[in-house]
């Protein structure tokens, strides 16, 4: 019988963490992902139906839902990795989003508007009943806040149950190997859940298509709690963020001393001690101000401990700093990626006037988006099972291509998707003209949806290699004790990217609607040109990704501070052995 890469690499078996975890904490994500991602593909509809907004509003709801749900994963990685620790987080954000869905099931449940015989005439004149608006964003705001705490932990908390916390070839391969198949898991998820769940809400309406999603959601919180026993559960460390803030205290303080010459050896910076004695790097030297030893009789305790952390740091806490300052530019070449995941409520619009009968079975207009997902997930699979290894001994990388190479040819797939997404929609909007539908924007154009399949295929791989890849680098790259709030840049940066895709969206709808001018983003598809926006999304692709290659560069190589912070976690298991 063959057995898979992770397999073969795992560590010995300890008695909490380990393999025989992560089917708890796959099944809770599985779960919770199809109970949310089940909300997210008709969501669009749903507003421009039952609570009667326009195409543009209706965007910038969900724009700026997406933008709360990635901003707060990073107040939850802050949460887990300095007070509460990992899994409390993970238990009391899906309890939370539980709640949040239960609300939106209720909005499902009531009138939304009053009865008169108006509203039964004509719907433009209904009135809103003022309970319905308020529980809306409530849901929308609970589901928010359970997503910062299970996003930015869930994939931290499964790494940490395999990770021998060290550079070499076969951890990173272990690393690797689960990051992949943890996407491909959870791809399938999504599928499912834009295939099923979208066709329910279709067919069966809001009430049981948002009925669903509460019942998966608790069986998610189930699974994860029964695995409670198994876990390894870090605790968390208060002292991780203070300790960044004493270097940038510490160099600023220092500022006027001089540096010692690159030439230096350990005896003039200030190690911990009993570790191994060590130099600072030179990237971002400035900082190195804070760990220059100059009167060690003054500046010490008998213990080797700083007399003033606020002026003296370690070498190893001055890498730390600069890992997270270092990673910063990267971060923000994710937040364009950020705007074009985001906007894929438009692609919904489209196809709901396009043919969608496939067989005898007419395909939902929010279940296209199972491309994208479909595509990222065979090609991780496939990336992971055969490409890794030729491609390994291609580049002489553990992980075949590195990490920013996965990225940046992301950000071009990006460009391509946006490029194609205009020329169909494109096409679309002739053929609507063509056949006199200009003034008729819900009327269905002699138009296959398939059509959309290639930009989202494209979309796919492309979030592929650069989510994935950010991720992955994220994680690499900060320190061990920081590993969630380092996950949790990557649903920053897709926080910003909503921030700024609701501003392009706000932006062009006022000012292309000018002099009498139907807006490009007009609610009839038909009269609008969402060409032009597409175009607009890819211009802004290739300016980031000239932007990505300069950070790139500028980075340096990747994975020195972790082989750091192993070198002194080994240093200090050696010291309590010497002690016993």
């Amino acid at each position: 019988m063959e057995v898979s890469t992770m397999e073969e690499a795992l560590p010995e078996p300890r008695k909490k963490g380990g393999l025989r975890t992560i089917p708890f904490i796959i099944s809770n994500e599985i779960f919770e992902k199809v109970a949310s991602f089940g909300l997210h593909p008709n969501m669009i509809l749903y507003l421009t139906t039952r609570y009667q907004m326009t195409a543009a509003d209706g965007a910038m709801v969900i724009y700026l839902w997406g933008a709360l749900s990635n901003f707060l994963p990073i107040s939850g990685a802050v949460l887990a990795d300095v007070y509460l620790g990992r899994f409390r987080v993970i238990a009391l954000g899906s309890i939370v989003s539980l709640c949040g869905m239960c609300v939106l099931l209720l909005t499902a449940i009531l009138p939304v508007y009053k009865k008169t015989s108006e509203c039964a005439a004509d719907p433009r004149e209904c009135t809103r009943l003022p309970s319905q608006l308020p529980l809306l964003f409530t849901s929308l705001m609970l589901m928010s806040v359970g997503a910062g705490g299970i996003r930015p932990c869930t994939l931290a908390f499964g790494a940490d149950q395999l990770d021998k916390k060290d550079n070499s070839v076969k951890n990173v391969r272990i690393l690797q190997t689960f990051f992949n198949w943890y996407y491909t898991v959870l791809g399938l998820s999504v599928v499912f859940s834009a295939l099923v769940i979208v066709y329910i809400q279709d067919n069966k309406g809001w009430v049981i298509g948002y009925s669903i999603p509460v019942g998966l959601m608790l069986i998610a919180l189930t699974l994860f709690l029964l695995g409670s026993p198994f876990y390894l559960k870090a605790d968390a460390d208060r002292s991780v963020l203070v300790s960044i803030v004493q270097v940038l205290v510490a160099s600023y303080k220092n500022r006027g001393e001089m540096l010692p010459p690159e030439t230096a050896d350990a005896s003039g910076f200030h190690n911990k001690a009993g570790s191994r004695p060590r130099i600072p790097t030179t990237m971002l030297r400035s900082l190195n101000r804070a760990c220059v030893l100059r009167n060690p009789s003054k500046e010490l305790n008998a213990d080797g401990s700083p007399c003033d952390p606020w002026r003296l740091c370690t070498v190893q806490q001055v890498e730390d700093a600069k890992a997270v300052i270092r990673v910063l530019p990267i971060w923000s070449t994710g937040i364009i990626p950020g705007v074009i995941v985001g906007q894929q409520m438009f692609p919904v619009l489209q196809a709901s006037t396009m043919e969608r009968r496939m067989g005898g079975v007419t395909v939902p207009a929010g279940s296209f988006g199972v491309f994208a997902i479909l595509t990222l997930t065979v090609w991780v699979a496939f990336y992971d099972r055969v490409l890794v290894r030729p491609l390994s001994r291609l580049t002489g990388q553990a992980r075949g291509l590195s990490l920013r190479q996965r990225m940046g040819a992301g950000i071009a797939l990006f460009v391509v998707a946006m490029v194609v997404a205009a020329r169909t929609e494109g096409l679309r909007r002739a053929a609507a003209i063509a056949e006199g539908l200009q003034d008729t924007g819900h009327a269905v154009v002699r138009m296959s949806a398939m059509r959309l399949v290639p930009q989202h295929c494209l979309a796919g791989l492309a979030e592929a290699l650069n989510l994935i890849g950010q991720l992955e680098f994220y994680y690499s790259e900060f320190p061990k004790t920081m590993s969630s709030i380092g996950v949790s840049l990557l649903a920053l940066g897709m926080g910003v990217g909503a921030v700024l895709g609701t501003a392009i969206v706000g932006i062009l709808n006022r000012a292309t609607a000018r002099d009498g001018r139907d807006s490009w983003l007009s609610s009839n598809l038909n009269r609008g040109h969402y060409d032009y926006y597409y175009l607009l999304l890819a211009a802004l692709s290739v300016a980031n990704l000239i932007y990505f290659i300069w950070c790139g560069w500028a980075y340096g190589d990747e994975g020195q501070n972790r082989v750091m912070a192993a070198e002194l976690e080994d240093d200090e298991e050696t010291k309590q052995e010497q002690q016993k």
